[in-house]
């Protein structure tokens, strides 16, 4: 059984009602902490059959990790949105303690019900659309910014918190396919890097956590997947797991990494070796 090294702390996550961000809110809710489950409406764990509504998916993580959640449900990408639902925890909780930015994805603007899972058809340095580079932009690195700027100032005034953004490795190197995703994961990296120096000083850890191909389900719609790269052991050459993730995400936000800020921590099995 995990220890409950969160036990009386409230973790907002946002992204949470499915994917990655589910499993992210799951293993913090097994360290202890109150999690908070976000999507951007009330049915979003729907969207690729991965529950029914957030107030369903909030209790059956409680349930299954011995703990306790909530949930809120609004649009990161707007200021008065983010505002409301940080309120609307505070209203609950009283504080947030942890900030997990999971929000995001290569999502055009008609959303996940558009091919692939939303994914741009030209999205490349070039060619895409505007409304969908707009799209890609927000939904990774504004929607991450806006909440950082909802939950950091009461952070500071404790002189406690810890923020843990999502990056990918898609935002270490140049690609001539999936770039404006690329570029907004870079900024995200750059964004935590920076936040980190201005929150130092009030002793707020700011880190990102950047995954590899991580299975998932909408992972296995979208790409073209390599049935080699979905062994679970054995080799390092192959995809991620949600867990293995999640993994990383916890021991940010726990106490054994109160001397760590400003770092993007690859989680790809060694597929990049690179400086930054």
């Amino acid at each position: 059984m995990a220890t409950q090294s969160l036990t009386g702390q409230t973790a907002w996550v946002t992204g949470s009602s499915r994917g990655l961000g589910r499993v992210m809110a799951e293993h913090l809710c097994r360290l202890g902490a109150h999690v908070v489950i976000h999507g951007t409406r009330e049915n979003s764990p729907s969207t690729f059959s991965e529950g029914t509504t957030l107030t369903d998916l909030a209790a059956e993580i409680a349930k299954s990790n011995s703990g306790s959640a909530s949930s809120v449900f609004g649009d990161v990408t707007r200021e008065d949105e983010v505002n409301r639902m940080a309120d609307e925890v505070r209203s609950q909780r009283g504080q947030i303690d942890i900030l997990v930015c999971c929000a995001g994805g290569d999502i055009g603007m008609g959303g996940t019900a558009v091919g692939r899972g939303g994914r741009p058809e030209a999205d490349d340095c070039l060619n895409i659309s505007l409304a969908d580079l707009q799209s890609v932009m927000d939904r990774n690195l504004l929607g991450m910014i806006l909440c950082c700027r909802a939950v950091a100032p009461e952070m500071q005034a404790r002189k406690a918190g810890r923020i843990v953004t999502i990056g990918s490795i898609a935002g270490c190197y140049g690609r001539p396919e999936g770039s404006i995703y690329a570029v907004a994961k870079a900024a995200v990296h750059e964004y935590t890097r920076c936040l980190a120096a201005q929150l130092r000083k009030d002793n707020v850890n700011v880190n990102c956590v950047a995954p590899g191909g991580t299975v998932t389900e909408r992972f296995m719609r979208i790409h073209e997947v390599d049935q080699e790269m979905l062994v679970t052991e054995g080799t390092l050459e192959r995809y991620g797991r949600p867990d293995e993730v999640a993994s990383v995400v916890s021991f940010l936000c726990g106490e054994e990494s109160r001397f760590i800020s400003g770092q993007v921590i690859r989680v790809d099995g060694g597929g990049q070796t690179f400086p930054c």
